[in-house]
């Protein structure tokens, strides 16, 4: 019998046109043995020479039964293959072979009778090594088990990107049937995700063969609608033992927790960087809202118990009312819900049964993931306010203490509408997380604002009041404090009346800040005033201070000058301190040249005195470095801009300290200023 007999056709033409071969086969190594009826091998395959070691030449023509079978068998087996052949009815089963070598093989068979169209019968044995048969079932069944109960999303497509294979997991994810996921593109089976970009990651990875690893994705299905998903996607080409591409591989795994412990981290982070960027209470918690607006809440309230801000030490209320300041709203979005809340600035006053109330009495958070009138009641201020709550929609409600070193500052309202979701006990967390950060934020600008208002009050109470006018002397003088810091309390100036119609007048900046440095300002103001009232001349007392500053510990710079009304003329030492400023009557402004010498507090150096005429209308500018000085700018450079300033004979002296304090200082300067400016006016002579 010829091959193209019992195939149908030509054996060089029977597979023109037909899909490429199965890769599984050539892995079983399936052999194929027909016999005639007499059990007479006439077709042998390759596979039949591996798996048996004959040749087809060996094999051909030869009875199977005796060229495989041991003796002990050959009965049984004659008995099965005349059954075979006398009923038509396959056999099928395991046994035990004779290889060419000697050795004896398991080998699984199908046997089956068939016949030509002559009539005559056949018998087609179909084998294969047991042992290999057996591995690739185990590894299916272990493969099936696997898909079929893994949590994991996992999906095969085919070339034509089709499902022919998903898993209950992926079709739990996915809300879509098995059934309605196999046969269709990606495009027919999940219409609701974004499948163009989808669609072009398959054909990458058909094409290319490189996988894509993890890639992260955020949407909803139909398994739950109403609510954000995060997965992890994973595509892998499948390539069968010859090469082939059989498809692209899915596998996918809800990473919702995880994404939302990275988002909930993120914002930790990022309210790390953007809570507490000054020292300022309203600005911190303003910083604090914007944070929560809108990753955590759809409405923010940031509000203060009053005695935070009034310098007293906090106290949580007893069973009585709560006095409070509201700092800060923030609104995702417009709504009248906002005007529910109290505006920024305004006072306070909540009964007990007030949920904020509540939380700061007991120092505990409060959650309401579901709000109900009654809860609106008690978290709005009044019935108004409460029914604007509950047009706008509010269904949840969370509230956290402000707690720092262990006192209770405020509260945190959030507020959801548009977010669907209610507050849960890791929005709770992360709400307290942020409220912690502020709340030793906000405390450090009380503390800081209380000493500096300390500082500031020493300082001022030992500057003078606003200097008289003396004899042939117009002044005007300004004081300023440092505006981000607690930086005050080292410069000042007095005009000191002497005899003979003199006045002294004088600028100083003890090195340093604080209270500590307002003290040291304290004790050389009242001593150069004494020591002026002896009449030394300025190199003297100037010798004197410095040795007082050293006794302090400290250093500092000085310009001491005295003006003589009678001579028109004015005498100036400066320890270490910036030039003053000579304006003459129709000529520009200039430094005056003087020997800078050394600052107070060094101990044992010389200092020297300069004279020069002051005639009516001239006027001597004194200042502190604070004026001149900053962190961007040369310090000449910054000269320069003083004299332009100045060149303006017209203005008055009290307009030209006002003029110099707006332009040159900015409202943050870290150092304290203080100017002095004296103009010489007729003086009648004796």
């Amino acid at each position: 019998m010829r091959t193209a007999d019992l195939f149908g056709g030509e054996g060089d033409q029977a597979g023109a046109g037909l899909p490429q071969r199965s890769e599984l086969l050539d892995l079983l190594s399936v052999a194929a043995v027909l016999l005639d009826a007499e059990g007479r091998i006439v077709l042998w395959s390759p596979q039949a020479e591996e798996l048996f070691g004959y040749t087809a030449q060996e094999a051909l023509g030869q009875y199977a039964a005796r060229l495989l079978v041991d003796e002990q068998h050959l009965d049984l087996m004659i008995r099965l293959f005349a059954e075979v052949m006398r009923t038509g009815q396959g056999w099928a089963g395991a046994f035990s072979v004779r290889h060419k070598d000697g050795s004896t093989r398991l080998v699984e068979f199908r046997n089956m009778r068939l016949s030509d169209d002559r009539g005559d019968f056949y018998a087609l044995g179909i084998a294969a090594d047991e042992a290999v048969l057996r591995q690739v079932e185990r590894d299916l069944a272990l493969s099936m088990r696997l898909v079929s109960q893994s949590p994991i999303g996992l999906a095969v497509l085919d070339t034509g990107l089709r499902y022919v294979a998903v898993n209950p997991a992926l079709a739990r994810i996915n809300g879509v049937r098995v059934e309605d996921h196999l046969g269709r593109p990606v495009r027919e089976a999940l219409p609701f995700l974004e499948v163009d970009a989808i669609e072009a990651a398959l054909r990458q990875v058909l094409t290319s063969g490189e996988p894509v690893i993890d890639q992260q994705s955020v949407g909803r299905t139909p398994a739950d609608p109403d609510n954000d998903h995060a997965w992890s996607v994973s595509y892998y080409r499948l390539d069968g033992p010859g090469g082939r591409v059989l498809g692209v591989a899915i596998v996918l795994v809800d990473v919702t927790d995880r994404h939302r412990a990275r988002q909930r981290l993120a914002l930790i982070a990022d309210g790390s960087a953007r809570i507490g960027t000054t020292l300022d209470v309203g600005q911190t918690a303003r910083e604090l809202a914007d944070v929560a607006v809108p990753e955590l809440a759809d409405i923010a309230a940031v509000d203060v118990l009053d005695s935070v801000l009034d310098d007293r030490q906090p106290t949580a209320p007893g069973a009585g009312r709560a006095l409070f300041r509201a700092l800060a709203v923030k609104a995702a979005y417009p709504t009248e819900a906002v005007r529910a809340a109290d505006p920024p600035g305004h006072l306070a006053s909540y009964g007990a049964q007030r949920l904020a109330t509540q939380c700061v009495r007991t120092g505990r958070p409060i959650l309401i993931p579901h709000v109900g009138e009654r809860d609106l009641a008690r978290i709005a201020r009044d019935a108004g306010a409460a029914a604007i709550l509950a047009r706008a929609g509010i269904h949840s409600y969370l509230l956290t203490p402000l707690i720092a070193r262990g006192e209770v500052l405020g509260t945190l309202g959030l507020t959801r509408a548009r977010n669907p979701l209610p507050f849960d006990n890791d929005d709770l967390t992360l709400a307290g997380e942020l409220a912690d950060r502020a709340a030793v934020c906000i405390d450090n600008a009380c503390l800081y604002q209380g000493a500096r208002n300390t500082a500031v009050t020493l300082q001022r109470s030992l500057l003078p009041d606003l200097p008289p006018q003396q004899a042939g002397l117009e002044v005007a003088s300004r004081y300023r404090p440092a505006g981000t810091t607690i930086e005050v309390g080292g410069d000042w100036f007095d005009v000191i009346p002497l005899t003979e119609d003199k006045t002294a007048l004088v600028v100083g900046d003890v090195m340093g800040s604080g209270i500590s440095a307002a003290t040291t300002m304290g004790r050389l103001r009242t001593a150069t005033s004494t020591l002026a009232d002896l009449d030394l001349p300025p190199t003297e007392l100037l010798h004197h201070l410095d040795k007082i500053t050293a006794d302090l510990e400290q250093y500092a710079t000085c310009a001491y000058a005295v003006y003589d009304p009678h001579r028109a003329v004015c005498h100036i030492a400066v320890a270490g301190h910036l030039p003053p400023v000579l304006m003459r009557v129709g000529e520009p402004p200039e430094l005056l040249d003087l020997p800078t010498g050394a600052p107070l507090g060094v101990g044992g150096v010389a200092f020297e005195v300069t004279t020069f005429g002051l005639a009516p209308g001239d006027q001597l500018v004194l200042y502190t470095d604070g004026l001149v000085e900053t962190r961007h700018h040369a310090i000449d450079e910054r000269l320069d801009l003083l004299l332009q300033l100045l060149h303006s004979p017209d203005r008055s002296s009290e307009e030209t300290c006002d003029r110099l304090l707006d332009t040159l200082r900015d409202p943050d300067d870290h150092d304290d200023v203080a100017v002095l400016i004296a103009r010489a006016r007729r003086w009648p002579r004796p």
